[in-house]
């Protein structure tokens, strides 16, 4: 994802860097913010199946944050906790404005996501997806919209969440497909 490994036959290389035969080419981040202004925009997806449960996790438990957010993220290169130390992490999973909710299906964990109350009444989807092998289900509307319903009943402002060009590559157009907009993109280069 946003990372191209091509061979090269020319010694001189316009854009990317020099691996002997190899060429690595960079694409510059793209990440998109999203949001939701009024509980009334939300078009929700449901998931018929009862087996896909989502469970608030009401005892903070900063193992379970960090555990999901390499499970979740790894694929997706989540890079900005992986540095962490765990006194970060136990900071972290136990801040007040944090809550996380954990999908199950059939009683096997599948993803989760976190929301964030931000200092200005907005909430966040902090982080947010699916375990590998419950990707492609149509598992992640059901889960979006759980995560924009909860946060609505938080009493926020708005809901937002930002996206890149690494996320999975159906991300934007299930935000979007829930009835959020893009209010701001920005590119950076690597």
């Amino acid at each position: 994802m946003g990372k191209t490994l091509h061979q090269k036959s020319s010694p001189t290389l316009s854009h990317g860097v020099k691996l002997g035969n190899i060429s690595a080419t960079v694409s510059p981040l793209v990440t998109t913010y999203l949001e939701m202004r009024s509980p009334e925009q939300l078009l929700p997806k449901r998931c018929a199946d009862a087996r896909f449960q989502i469970r608030e996790q009401t005892e903070s438990s900063w193992r379970f944050n960090r555990d999901l957010y390499f499970r979740v993220g790894e694929r997706w290169e989540w890079i900005d906790k992986r540095p962490w130390t765990d006194e970060q992490w136990q900071e972290y999973a136990a801040a007040p404005e944090l809550r996380t909710f954990a999908a199950y299906y059939d009683n096997t964990l599948a993803g989760y996501y976190e929301l964030r109350r931000d200092t200005e009444g907005g909430v966040e989807i902090a982080y947010f997806g699916l375990l590998p092998e419950f990707i492609g289900r149509g598992l992640g509307g059901a889960l979006l919209t759980s995560a924009i319903e909860e946060a609505w009943l938080i009493s926020a402002k708005r809901v937002w969440v930002h996206t890149c060009n690494r996320d999975h590559p159906q991300a934007l157009a299930n935000y979007q497909a829930r009835g959020m907009v893009v209010y701001k993109v920005e590119e950076t280069a690597e």
